[in-house]
């Protein structure tokens, strides 16, 4: 990595390629392809921005990649930090995973490779999950810092201008942590209050807007002690589990494993591995959602990089690195190939379903599979529906006719059916009979279930689709499970340069060359 960055981070990445980060607004004091080398490197080693600076300053491979002399000085860590930022809020913050897709695309390497596995991972957050009353205290505090009005507040729980972030309280005592809970939320509320009429922006407002939120989610009115707030019996939707994280979410991998942080999702060519898009969200986030997201976002690169390579231009186009006129060629021809997307139950959904189906992607996706409601009972498979007639046939023959209601949804219901069915105990409990629900994408999900019986396509799944857990496993090595700042914005722009790293490393295990003035695969013709 280090001598293929040394020998060709120029043409990889030119200093043309972030012209449009600095136009009008200051000079550059580093140049762009020392900065985008040092940040694959820094991706692909997990180290902070000191460790890389101090890298940069003692690590000779690092100095050849970076082109600098042996007796040249590093810049400053926080440089790092100025490009980053900068970065993010310009028109592509993924430049540098662009630059290695560009170099992807130039060697050819996906073409005529039409199939694509999509997945996702949890990713540990960077700070410490908070429990609900470190929560409160914080953000009170914060509060009363940031409002002066909040310090006319009359509270009782804690002194929150003390160091310490916990008041004290016997925590093996039930009676102590209600009584806790209930002054938390009362001074909470009194805070609130205070500063009800002041006329708040920016930090404070957030501030104010998050104690609401915090002080909230997790607590109700106690049933038997009205007047009085208790922890809830149960988690709120969407909760916020860090003050200093606030975009951290729980997640489950199944009901005894949950992590709490964010979710990396991923598009791969499942034969050479290489990552073609990604996205961070938090962990919550269903992968139904993100998965046509991703295809999408590589499909507008791919015309990007055809057209000429306008999304790395910038200003400066003209020093960017462009693709050769075979490219567009190899795209056209990827396009019109039939083209496969891969993935488990979890891309199953209807919307799912109809967006790849809109972009021209065949679905090997494996269908949900919902369990009857009783033990050995009829599922909602075994219910024939058919949304053209507009009729539902149960396992028994009886059928009935969809009826609206609201939302696009349709209802079957099967009360008069199943008064004198014989199979009623084996297929519903309620006493109005079994109903089926029936939306839009009904038609989406048959087509794809009628798919995936095709033995071929469970075939080209158990072959395929695995392979993406490969790109995982080496896009999360080592430190790369856990985050390492705040912030979804922040942290999906490591995740982007991240991938670029690891997709580069796989381009040198592929064996990519230079050879006149174009990369190439070696041996490839």
């Amino acid at each position: 990595m280090h001598r293929f960055l040394a020998e060709h981070r120029l043409e990889l990445f030119p200093d043309g390629l972030f012209a449009g980060l600095f136009s009008g607004r200051g000079r550059r004091s580093v140049p762009g392809s020392v900065i985008a080398t040092v940040l694959v490197l820094q991706a692909l080693e997990g180290v902070s921005d000191r460790e890389a600076a101090r890298r940069l300053e003692c690590d000779v491979r690092w100095k050849a990649a970076a082109g600098l002399g042996l007796l040249d000085r590093a810049f400053h860590p926080s440089v790092l930090t100025l490009w980053r930022a900068r970065l993010r809020v310009s028109a592509n913050p993924e430049l540098v995973f662009d630059a290695v897709r560009a170099l992807v695309a130039e060697c050819g390497v996906l073409d005529g490779r039409s199939r694509r596995a999509l997945d996702s991972t949890l990713l540990d957050d960077a700070v410490a999950t908070q429990d609900t009353v470190t929560m409160i205290c914080a953000q009170i505090r914060r509060v009363r810092r940031l409002v002066p009005e909040a310090a006319a507040a009359e509270v009782r729980a804690h002194d929150y201008d003390a160091g310490r972030a916990k008041p004290e309280c016997d925590w093996c005592d039930a009676a102590a942590r209600a009584a806790l809970v209930d002054a938390l939320v009362g001074d909470a509320s009194a805070t609130l209050e205070a500063v009800g009429g002041v006329d708040l922006d920016g930090e404070a407002a957030d501030a104010v807007g998050l104690l609401g939120v915090v002080a909230g989610q997790d607590v109700e009115e106690d049933p038997e002690e009205p007047g009085r707030w208790r922890i809830a019996r149960g988690v709120a939707a969407d909760r916020v589990i860090s003050t200093v994280d606030r975009e951290a979410r729980h997640a489950r991998k199944s009901r005894s494993a949950r992590r709490d942080g964010y979710k990396a999702h991923i598009s791969a060519e499942p034969e050479t591995g290489l990552i073609c898009a990604v996205a961070l969200t938090a962990a919550n986030v269903s992968d139904a959602s993100v998965g046509p997201e991703l295809l999408a976002a590589e499909a507008a690169a791919e015309t990007q990089d055809a057209a000429g390579g306008a999304a790395l231009a910038g200003p400066a186009g003209e020093e960017a690195a462009t693709q050769p006129a075979a490219a567009e060629s190899a795209v056209e021809e990827s396009a019109a190939a039939p083209r496969e997307v891969l993935a488990d139950s979890a891309y199953a959904s209807g919307p799912a379903l109809e967006a790849f189906a809109a972009a021209g992607w065949e679905t090997t996706i494996k269908p949900i599979d919902r369990a009857p409601r009783i033990a050995g009972g009829f599922a909602r498979g075994d219910f024939a529906i058919d949304a053209a007639t507009g009729a539902v046939t149960c396992p028994q023959g009886h059928t009935v006719a969809l009826r609206p209601a609201g939302a696009g949804r349709h209802l079957a219901r099967f009360g008069g059916c199943c008064a004198a069915c014989p199979q009623r105990a084996r297929c519903t409990t309620s006493a109005a009979g079994r109903t089926i629900s029936v939306d839009r994408f009904e038609d989406r999900r048959a087509a794809n279930k009628a798919r995936w019986a095709d033995p071929a396509t469970r075939a080209s799944y158990r072959q395929h689709r695995p392979l993406v857990e490969r790109s995982i496993a080496w896009l999360t090595r080592g430190k790369s499970r856990r985050v390492p700042y705040r912030g979804a914005a922040a942290n999906n722009q490591w995740l982007a340069t991240r991938a670029a790293a690891v997709n580069l490393t796989r381009l040198l295990n592929l064996g990519v060359t230079h050879q006149h003035g174009t990369f190439t695969l070696h041996g490839a013709h």
